[in-house]
């Protein structure tokens, strides 16, 4: 892809720092539609056409890495009763904000840790055939996670699922001081009910009443996404009785990429610890949790990481907190010193950083799925995957703009590239249109994600392509016009 930004991006190469190339990105890239009709000037090509689909699918320096998932053929994702038009091809797969797609190289990696357990069983955990001993299987992904979100690896540990791992990191740093003057928790609008379960509970867990001690923001009116403006001025105005600042990096319904640095510096100024639900922001968008100093967060690593339904999860805590052993904690032995774990003497001496939230063992099965996706991401970067997720996105919302001009649904993420993720959401304006708009949609072999009146769409920068996008657009645009909207 950066063999067609770099005219647009100004001296945009391969020897600069991922830094400067984020920073290059951000300044480069403000105006999709002005950007887009720059690449298709550049190109010679009507910006409209499939013509000009195929010149940025030849002009993408990613376009390999989709050759390192399964695609999903048409034939196999289609309901019952419903032809697909062309059953042979591969579908359209827009859903990697709900289940990343296959890594080929996950069911290698899994057979052979099946075929040590068959040949060694408890061998396996200190012998093993592919360098991969059990007893140590995380240290496989913690480096390469590590690099993903922009931390050390004593900030990284890969461990259980979400939401067991917010409610351990807010057992640590969710603690409503004595005298109960800072016991709030600030979350965002909307948030993912799991979420508001855990932090509900916690609060309870306290002896506490979340309706009295849990602020939850909510977009102004006529708006369908929070400014970073009255998350500031919640922030100022209730700081001092703020305990936790708990919000997603990236929404999961709006898609919104909340500005999580400046979120953090202004919540920490007033003494607010603060923490991220990162499930849709990993493996989407470049972050920097070290730099940012961020307290700690959690996320699933089954979306934009691909490590399969239900698979491990990760968690991040700050460097400044490696050797804070005072604050509270739920400990298992995963979580203890290597050196002594096997002695059994019933000592708890906790890993400094991350690793001494680990509670049990891990699923080595999961450790290897994630694996499999780490090493895909291991040849290219995230500064890379976001440049082309931009213009992916960014052609999208072109299309969609000029093809069908809003008529019957309206895009409730941000319309600034740098304050979202790879998804779009359609919000459908007439009632009960968006199961219609969903069913006809698979029809066409292509799967996108469905919430209420909503259709989130989401191309992934690793296994998506431009062409893609437009045989998205053009079957929505006919299944549109078939339903009766003028478009």
């Amino acid at each position: 892809m950066f063999g067609i930004l770099a005219p647009h991006l100004k001296e945009f190469t391969d020897d600069l720092s991922d830094e400067i190339k984020y920073q290059k990105i951000k300044h480069g890239i403000k105006d999709v539609k002005e950007f887009i009709e720059k690449l298709a000037s550049r190109g010679k090509v009507d910006p409209l056409s499939d013509n000009f689909a195929r010149y940025l699918d030849e002009n993408d320096k990613l376009r390999h890495l989709r050759y390192e998932f399964s695609i999903p053929k048409a034939r196999d994702i289609v309901s019952d009763g419903i032809e697909a038009l062309s059953p042979e091809d591969d579908s359209v797969y827009f859903c990697g904000n709900s289940l990343g797609l296959m890594p080929r190289r996950t069911r290698d990696l899994v057979n052979q840790e099946l075929d040590v357990w068959a040949a060694s069983g408890v061998v396996g955990h200190f012998k093993h055939k592919h360098n991969r001993p059990w007893i140590s299987i995380e240290d496989n992904v913690v480096e390469k996670m590590a690099e993903i979100v922009g931390a050390k690896p004593i900030e990284i540990a890969v461990m259980n699922t979400l939401t067991s791992n917010l409610h351990l990191l807010m057992a640590s740093f969710y603690t409503p001081n004595t005298k109960k003057t800072r016991k709030k928790i600030l979350i965002e609008p909307m948030a993912f009910p799991s979420d508001l379960y855990a932090v509900e509970s916690q609060i309870r867990f306290h002896g506490l009443d979340p309706a009295k001690e849990l602020i939850k923001m909510v977009p102004s009116e006529g708006e369908n996404f929070v400014s970073l403006d009255s998350i500031l001025k919640i922030i100022e105005k209730e700081g001092h009785t703020i305990s936790l600042v708990l919000f997603s990096g990236v929404h999961y319904y709006t898609g919104q990429f909340f500005k999580m640095k400046k979120i953090t510096e202004a919540a920490q100024k007033k003494g607010c610890i603060v923490g991220f639900d990162l499930s849709h922001a990993v493996g989407n968008v470049v972050l920097k949790l070290h730099k940012w100093g961020i307290d700690f967060a959690a996320w699933c690593s089954y979306k934009y990481l691909n490590s399969g339904p239900g698979g491990i999860a990760g968690i991040f805590l700050h460097e400044k907190h490696a050797n804070d052993f005072n604050r509270p904690r739920f400990a298992g032995w995963w979580g203890s010193d290597r050196k002594s774990r096997f002695q059994l003497d019933q000592q708890f001496k906790p890993i400094p950083g991350a690793g001494g939230f680990q509670v049990s063992n891990p699923s080595v099965l999961n450790v290897v799925s994630l694996m499999s996706s780490l090493d895909i991401f291991s040849k290219t970067s995230m500064v890379h995957l976001r440049a082309k997720s931009l213009v992916l996105t960014g052609y999208l919302e072109y299309l969609l703009d000029k093809q069908l001009n809003g008529l019957g649904f309206k895009i409730i993420t941000p319309r600034d590239p740098h304050q979202r993720g790879c998804q779009l959401s359609l919000k459908f304006l007439e009632e009960n249109i968006r199961e219609k708009v969903s069913k006809e949609l698979v029809s066409y072999g292509i799967v996108v994600d469905e919430r209420n009146d909503t259709i989130r769409v989401a191309p992934n920068p690793m296994y998506n392509n431009f062409s893609e996008v437009f045989r998205f657009v053009k079957a929505l645009k006919i299944i549109m016009g078939d339903l009766g909207v003028k478009v």
